[in-house]
């Protein structure tokens, strides 16, 4: 006797964890930061970003549908080339960049929360330590209800940034958005790399895979609807941001330049509102990521790249979200999470095209258009090297040495996990229906 088992992400659950995990803080912030370097030119760095993502979501799509596993990008480094220490240190990296990526938005949620709270002293950090926790809980009961918590969520913070956005655009000073203000076209480029940021939360979907209904019908479609609408939100919100606010108030508040270009249309219960949101859009950005940190790390552990620890089961999730959550705890204490997230975003761009590129050799298997594979390789890379410079000659001129270092950690942790467990990675074999 047979029984059919429930998927828990039909198309729509798998587009509001992708949107969930894509409209976290880096809208909130990366708007007014890709601002103060793009100027009124950020909605083309959104559009551009944007395209970008739809090349690498289409890549991903196909390497889903061909080669299913909770892993995602994991099981298609091993896919596209092989059974070797270079996939692993990749999966491994890629690993830690998506916990350093939990703990900076956590972080992110703290600020928000002791900011509207009016409190000061280390409740910022206390709210982002009780986020963790209560994600991992709901986590630990099930896919059901991450769907479930992602569906609520990301209907009422859409709503109200498209309320916002609809709103404020009758609002926005045509001179602010004129020619004759436009930077140098290269400031636009520069701030593709922040764009894209804003979008790489994309690939969450591709770890629904096993946990989805109709994936060879679902997955391609949920990934475009949901960065589809997503570009349309974030351009239409730049040019709303940007339309209200003068170019100097978005540099000066630009790490909630959001919230304050809500001020002038809705008042001071405009910037609370938009505060709220924020809180709301962070801590679904946990959720959806953690959910898919949590199949990473299950599906490096299989293969050989973590410990056996992180597949035991523990109610309907893993010890591994555990143990996650405990190494996302001490990077929030201790670590300066805005230098550490930029590399972290630096590395996701050079796994993703490095994926991508992989693919290249297996196009026959997956049917993807080789034009769209090349397309990804070419925008993942061209966009991480825009950011790399941009960023070592005004931020952190050390950036090249600590992307090599953070490279170099993950490949002496792969070599000596390799050595204790004698454990070689993989392929994953997906279960026949």
């Amino acid at each position: 006797m047979s029984t059919t088992q429930t998927k828990a992400f039909g198309l729509w659950s798998a587009v509001f964890l992708g949107i969930g995990s894509m409209v976290g803080a880096g809208i909130f912030i990366v708007i007014g930061e890709a601002g103060a370097i793009a100027g009124n030119l950020v909605w083309l760095s959104f559009l551009l970003g944007g395209i970008a993502a739809v090349f690498s979501g289409y890549s991903l799509a196909k390497l889903a549908i061909t080669y299913p596993s909770r892993g995602g990008l994991v099981e298609y480094l091993v896919q596209g080339y092989g059974e070797g220490i270079f996939s692993g240190t990749m999966g491994v990296l890629f690993y830690f960049s998506q916990l350093i990526a939990i703990a900076a938005v956590a972080k992110s949620f703290g600020t928000y929360a002791a900011t509207l709270g009016a409190l000061e002293g280390s409740w910022h950090t206390l709210f982002a330590i009780g986020i963790i926790m209560l994600f991992i809980i709901i986590n630990l009961i099930g896919a059901a209800l991450v769907a479930r918590f992602e569906n609520v969520i990301v209907v009422i913070k859409l709503s109200i940034l498209i309320l916002f956005s609809g709103i404020a655009l009758f609002y926005i000073d045509p001179s602010r958005l004129s020619t004759g203000d436009m930077p140098p076209i290269n400031q636009m480029l520069f701030a593709v790399g922040l764009t894209f940021f804003a979008y790489q939360g994309f690939s969450v979907i591709t770890n629904t895979v096993e946990d989805m209904e109709k994936p060879e019908k679902n997955m391609m479609r949920s990934m475009m609807i949901a960065i589809g609408l997503v570009a349309v939100l974030y351009i239409l919100t730049s040019i709303a941001v940007l339309g209200n606010l003068p170019l100097e108030k978005v540099i000066e508040t630009k790490d909630y330049a959001l919230a304050e270009a809500a001020k002038p249309i809705f008042g001071v219960w405009g910037f609370k509102i938009m505060a709220v949101t924020a809180l709301l859009a962070t801590a679904s950005a946990i959720n959806a990521t953690l959910y898919a940190a949590t199949e990473i790390g299950y599906t490096l552990a299989i293969k050989g790249s973590l410990p056996k620890v992180y597949t035991y089961h523990l109610h309907s999730s893993y010890r591994g979200l555990v143990i996650s959550g405990l190494l996302i705890l001490p990077m929030i204490l201790f670590l300066d999470l805005s230098e550490v997230t930029t590399i972290a975003a630096l590395v996701v761009l050079l796994i993703q095209g490095i994926t991508h590129t992989g693919h290249l050799r297996h196009t026959s298997q997956t049917g993807a258009n080789r034009f769209v594979i090349i397309a990804a390789v070419t925008s993942m890379f061209l966009i991480a090297a825009l950011m790399l410079y941009h960023t070592s000659k005004h931020e952190m001129p050390m950036i090249g040495i600590y992307l090599a270092g953070a490279f170099l950690i993950a490949f002496l942790l792969e070599l000596i996990l390799r050595l204790l467990t004698r454990r070689v990675i993989r392929v994953h074999t997906p279960p026949m229906g």
